[in-house]
């Protein structure tokens, strides 16, 4: 059974001190902005930007869907990584990896990925909030079963509309069809991945100082963010 966010809720955080994660071998607040935080594709085509341009804190999230680190990430930060993309405090690029299928364009988390670009798409004059689509992946996440059969166009709808997407949004994402080059993104993320110091999942890099994050201290997003 797909495993609900409330059923981990306390646990998380304390999973996330000293864990590897997945892998393969090879003091102020931000002034909220009256306008929803942007959704928007990189300018290479394989990360999802959320988040305002000129956020004081910018990170870049490489993370695999059916990563166990990566929900207990989602689970233990999720709500405040949504809180401060909406007051503008924070934007977030997320690079989607896929080296948990048998294949590199197919199953459960190039299902994932290619949902996740879906959402980024308008639907006629409907569109994705950069904190609606945050919301979209804790869900994702959350709904998480590793190893198990890739979500249907049916599952994948009822998720976007428990995270808030728009109807018109959800219904895109339920077609399933193609988003983006799933390979090509896959091999161009986990090229950019590699390059890190700890080329697993979940790896959060601060895109200010080029530094991969310590995840291990419950306190990295706060530091992120602070003024």
């Amino acid at each position: 059974m797909r495993r609900t966010r409330a059923a981990l809720a306390v646990a998380m955080i304390g999973l996330l001190v000293g864990a590897v994660g997945c892998g393969r071998e090879v003091s102020g607040t931000a002034r909220p902005d009256p306008e929803p935080a942007p959704l928007a594709v990189s300018d290479d085509g394989f990360g999802i930007v959320a988040g305002f341009d000129d956020a004081p804190a910018q990170i870049e999230i490489f993370t695999e869907p059916q990563c166990t680190h990566c929900h207990d990430l989602q689970e233990a930060f999720g709500d405040q990584i949504a809180y401060h993309l909406t007051v503008g405090g924070l934007r977030v690029t997320y690079r989607p990896v896929t080296f948990l299928d048998e294949a590199s364009d197919s199953g459960y988390s190039a299902t994932v990925a290619n949902a996740m670009f879906a959402a980024t798409e308008p639907a006629g004059d409907a569109t994705t909030s950069g904190t609606q689509f945050q919301h979209f992946v804790e869900e994702l996440w959350a709904h998480q079963d590793p190893g198990g059969p890739a979500f249907t166009g049916a599952e994948l709808a009822d998720i976007a509309r428990s995270a808030g997407l728009p109807e018109a949004v959800a219904a895109k994402v339920s077609d399933t069809a193609p988003a983006v080059d799933i390979a090509a993104m896959a091999e161009a993320n986990y090229r950019a991945l590699a390059d890190a110091d700890t080329p697993g999942t979940p790896t959060v890099i601060d895109l200010k100082s080029g530094e991969v994050v310590d995840l291990s201290d419950d306190s990295w997003l706060d530091q992120l963010v602070a003024p």
